[in-house]
């Protein structure tokens, strides 16, 4: 049960309808928000909108492919045009991008990489900051990143390249906005348990020559606590940073 009061608050959530983002989303929509789902997949941004209600939770789903830059730009006239405005944005979504030695990238695949982490990530942050100052409102922005970004991690160079870009995007865009009462937070998670980390583990495992097993035990000693973290873990930061609570961050 969430402490954070978010009635009458209209949140966006990229990359919504499955793993980190979906818990993201039923978090905030378990502290009143009418969760706002992005996703390629109709389909399972659908499922995702039935399970939240099902939970009494107000969701609704809208189209984003951040392969398409105009996609943003239709994505939030879609949601002004649903609701009275915009409060939070959480810009969750990003690829995996390829797993191999520098050497080996294709160009295309490093800029799928960037096309979505980094340029549509921006794009979000400016068409939401730009929405916020025009109406006056005080919005809260969180960007998902990686502690990939922030530390190596062999044959990941497209993905950490990704997800350090958002640090200065993120400090710089907090920069700008800040003089208009607009927070813009970037959560770093570490290895975040579930399908892609396991994909992320299988390669790195046959990058290094280990077991999965060992690779597995390895990527965890990383980590303080030495584990993985959970994605409610994530969710549960991201409501922190949207509330009251945090206003001084």
């Amino acid at each position: 049960m969430s402490l954070t009061n978010l009635q009458h608050k209209v949140a966006l959530v990229t990359g919504g309808a499955s793993g980190t983002g979906l818990e993201v989303a039923r978090r905030l929509a378990g502290a009143g928000a009418h969760v706002v789902i992005t996703s390629r997949d109709r389909v399972r941004s659908l499922d995702a909108v039935q399970s939240l209600q099902s939970e009494g939770g107000r969701a609704s789903a809208v189209p984003l492919d951040l392969m398409d830059s105009s996609s943003v730009d239709k994505m939030m006239s879609t949601i002004l045009a649903e609701h009275a405005g915009l409060d939070i944005v959480v810009a969750n979504s990003g690829v995996g991008g390829p797993s191999r030695p520098i050497w080996e990238v294709e160009p295309e695949s490093l800029l799928e990489t960037l096309q979505v982490n980094v340029v549509g990530t921006f794009l979000t942050v400016a068409r939401s900051i730009e929405h916020f100052v025009a109406t006056g409102r005080r919005g809260r922005i969180v960007v998902i990143g990686s502690m990939t970004g922030k530390r190596p991690l062999a044959h990941r160079s497209a993905y950490a390249t990704s997800k350090a870009a958002l640090i200065g995007l993120v400090r710089t865009a907090a920069l700008d906005a800040g003089e208009h009462g607009i927070r813009i937070n970037l959560v770093s998670p570490g290895f975040i348990d579930g399908g892609r980390l396991d994909w992320v583990i299988e390669e790195q495992a046959k990058a290094l020559g280990r077991h999965v097993d060992q690779a597995r035990q390895e990527h965890a000693a990383l980590a303080p606590l030495r584990s993985f973290v959970d994605a409610c873990n994530v969710a549960g930061a991201v409501e922190f940073l949207v509330s009251d609570a945090s206003d001084g961050i």
